[in-house]
């Protein structure tokens, strides 16, 4: 399950501008093309709803942005859900109807993959609400994991594109992921393969929400700030700067949160035999301070068969990768078979 950032940084309200083209270029076209109605771009509507926005782009079947936004709600009354309808219903006025919707969310999709069949403590009604009838679509919508439509989308037009066999890691509030085998995403008998978070690297250590002991979200995620450091640092972020700045509690603290991870990913590798590990989520924002050390921890630990070493890569689509995943899901993208 992807989770929330703790690095903030401003976001794009608007992409490229729509397919009908310009002013001039309506003055330059014939008498007959400007009595025309302008013919409407084949696109794909991907959306991602997180804790505290929705993240929306309208592309093209190649991935080209035609439009990108961000909408913020306030969790009650299913408000999340009305901003989801009004949202589509301005760009099918502007840009027509899409060839297809997808749509990804926290917690585990349905079987039919038409709604989040578990998502208990938030989003209030998201759990069971079908999405094509919600929004009276004429094609069905499908529905994701916020964390699996992540991974396709940084498969899709991200940092993984032309790999079948990867790992995500998005750290933030939590520690969330998801894996992708043979160009399979893994899901399993009831959506929760993936939660990478939420595996044990200390048996001796408080269980976390998903029931772990001693998770790596513990030793990474900053809703565990608070606790790790004893209660000196609110946040992750003060935590690096401190860090940075040659507080030796502080890079004790952070070093051993990025052995943990490193050995989680050395693990993994084990299991899962990829060939590039994915980071993001707004801790991967402390760039070198982070990817670093991992790096040397990641290659101390690693199984290195025939001297194979799989690659750390930064994420590239930031907090949209969910919704170019959606989209993706929707048009039919397949990493096994494309």
């Amino acid at each position: 399950m992807k989770k929330g950032s703790e690095f903030k940084v401003l976001s794009s309200e608007s992409g490229a501008p729509s397919a009908t083209g310009s002013k001039s270029a309506v003055r330059a076209a014939t008498p007959s093309t400007q009595n025309s109605k302008p013919k409407t771009q084949n696109y794909f509507l991907g959306l991602d709803l997180g804790g505290t926005s929705i993240k929306a782009v309208a592309v093209t079947a190649t991935g080209e942005k035609l439009r990108q936004r961000s909408v913020p709600f306030v969790d009650r009354d299913m408000e999340w859900a009305k901003k989801i309808r009004t949202l589509i219903r301005a760009w099918r006025r502007e840009l027509g109807e899409p060839a297809g919707i997808g749509l990804s969310a926290p917690g585990l999709a349905a079987k039919d993959a038409r709604s989040i069949a578990v998502m208990p403590g938030r989003l209030l009604g998201l759990e069971r609400l079908d999405w094509t009838d919600y929004l009276a679509s004429p094609r069905p919508i499908p529905i994701l994991n916020d964390a699996h439509a992540a991974l396709l989308g940084e498969v899709w037009r991200g940092a993984a594109r032309g790999l079948r066999d990867v790992m995500l890691f998005t750290l933030g509030t939590g520690v969330g992921g998801a894996a992708m085998v043979d160009g399979h995403l893994l899901r399993g008998a009831i959506g929760r393969a993936g939660h990478l978070g939420h595996i044990t690297v200390d048996w001796n250590g408080p269980r976390d929400d998903f029931n772990t002991p001693g998770s790596l979200e513990h030793f990474m995620g900053n809703k565990f700030i608070r606790e790790r450091t004893k209660g000196r640092f609110a946040s992750t972020h003060e935590l690096v700067a401190a860090a940075i700045k040659g507080d030796a509690a502080a890079k004790e603290i952070w070093d051993r949160s990025v052995r943990a991870l490193g050995c989680s990913i050395s693990s993994l590798i084990n299991v899962l035999d990829s060939d590039a590990v994915i980071i993001g989520g707004g801790i991967a924002r402390a760039g070198e301070t982070l990817f670093a050390p991992l790096e040397r921890y990641v290659r101390h630990y690693e199984w290195q068969a025939g001297g194979h070493q799989a690659r750390i890569v930064r994420a590239e689509l930031g907090d949209y990768a969910g919704a170019y995943g959606s989209a993706a899901n929707a048009l039919g993208f397949d990493p096994a078979r494309d």
